[in-house]
């Protein structure tokens, strides 16, 4: 969307979250409404647009903001300090950002921002939802943020096509869904990342996991083991996901599949590829299973999925069973065994008439490490399961459990107790991160070493 365009809908509609009397110091709110809608109109008239665009966003931001002060210094209305910054502020976020939702997606403490259409917004901040005090014009001004923010993916919403998922400039998880299928109005969720990526030592500082967990994991992702990242909704599968590729060696090729690009890499030789629904005639899209297949061809030394959903885990396990070892992706899942159980339907999507057996095999041949992540009842994300894929028995997939987190109770505010415990098996894993240089030592293992 051109800068002429983004300003034109905010001169036409007029439209912002609503401002008290308190936040502004204006006497009303139409007064605000109205003398901002004075300065858009002017803006429009006097900015040269041509040269704008050509413009840096930061030297933009500065543009707009002396255009504006030099626009309400022309104002006959008497304005203080504080009433000049409002008006300032809140046209740049219309002009160059997302509205109201710009000091939510400023706020380090937001994690999730959850729109009810326009009339109500809440936020997760500690793993506790709450609402907030933001809250659009109308459906058309909470439909313009949505547009602005798919467009720049090259993606679309309409009544044809309702549904849409999109990413931020910083990579930001966007779902989008419109009437007619969101029967009161616009629905919009934005899972936001943190500018800088969390890290091993983060998630510790955090007891999400323990020192001799943290110590494992690292070890397989640097012995180039595969893994299975599972956990429910909002657990912290991606996170988790983008933490361990930190471990990844700089010397090696990265292909990462997803469809919205999220994972932030560190590395410098990460190839991102993405999916693209399909077009408003229904033609030109990109499952991930052409991705997964096309990857192949890309000389890659891990492929790294970002969350297996259907057909292409069957190209995903061919691929690590075919010379591409420490690939890795995440799949929803309630609990390890229900991870292993989705991985088999999946295969099913494929339109392949396996037996369960054969299934089975491609799954417990191509994985030897399952990583289980839950968000608790107090908001907190957890590590609870670190599992090694040992093999078959019969028709069914062997696990043992490696490490767990034990819940012993709960507090009165809602805190949760627990701690975590090894389970006394040493992985056979262990061989394999020894010749690599990875030694674990016993007591990592030993089970009467509880972590709270």
């Amino acid at each position: 969307m051109s800068l002429r365009e983004r300003l034109e809908d905010i001169q036409k509609d007029t439209v912002q979250a609503p401002v008290t009397a308190q936040q502004t110091g204006f006497s009303d709110n139409k007064t605000y409404q109205e003398l901002k809608s004075r300065i858009h109109r002017k803006l429009l008239d006097r900015v040269d647009l041509a040269v704008m665009e050509t413009l840096a966003p930061e030297r933009l931001r500065d543009e707009v903001k002396t255009l504006v002060e030099r626009l309400l210094s022309e104002e006959t209305l008497a304005i203080n300090e504080a009433e000049r910054n409002s008006l300032v502020r809140d046209i740049q976020h219309e002009v160059l950002g997302l509205g109201p939702l710009e000091p939510l997606l400023a706020d380090p403490s937001v994690s999730d921002i959850l729109v009810n259409t326009y009339r109500q917004v809440y936020v997760e901040r500690f793993g506790k939802l709450e609402k907030s005090d933001v809250v659009f014009e109308n459906d058309a001004h909470l439909m313009k943020i949505i547009d602005k923010i798919v467009s720049r993916i090259g993606r679309r919403v309409d009544e044809s096509s309702p549904m849409v998922d999109a990413r931020l400039p910083d990579g930001s998880r966007v779902n989008a869904i419109i009437p007619p299928l969101a029967v009161d109005g616009p629905l919009l969720s934005i899972r936001k990342f943190a500018v800088t990526p969390l890290r091993m030592d983060d998630i510790m500082h955090l007891k999400s996991l323990t020192p001799a967990m943290a110590e494992v994991v690292e070890g397989l992702v640097k012995a180039r083991v595969n893994i299975l990242i599972s956990g429910g909704t909002g657990s912290g599968k991606t996170t988790l996901l983008n933490i361990l590729s930190g471990f990844i060696p700089v010397t090696e090729r990265i292909v990462t599949i997803e469809d919205a690009a999220e994972l932030q890499l560190q590395q410098p030789h990460v190839v991102r590829l993405e999916t693209r629904p399909p077009n408003i005639e229904g033609k030109g899209e990109v499952t991930q299973r052409s991705l997964v297949k096309n990857s192949l061809r890309m000389r890659p030394d891990r492929i790294i999925i970002g969350e297996v959903r259907g057909a292409e885990v069957l190209d995903m396990l061919q691929a690590m069973n075919t010379g591409h070892d420490g690939s890795m992706t995440t799949v929803h899942a309630n609990n390890p065994r229900d991870a292993l159980t989705r991985l088999e339907n999946m295969i099913g999507l494929g339109g392949l008439t396996l037996p369960p057996k054969a299934m089975r095999q491609q799954i417990s041949s191509a994985l030897s490490a399952l990583i289980h992540v839950t968000r608790l009842s107090d908001g907190k994300r957890k590590i609870v399961c670190v599992e090694e894929i040992t093999g078959m028995e019969g028709d069914i997939i062997t696990t043992q459990e490696i490490f767990s987190f034990v819940q012993t109770g709960i507090t009165e505010d809602g805190t949760v107790l627990g701690h975590y415990r090894a389970s006394g098996i040493r992985p056979k894993f262990a061989e394999k991160l020894r010749v690599h240089g990875i030694p674990l030592h016993d007591d990592i293992f030993d089970p009467t070493r509880l972590y709270e």
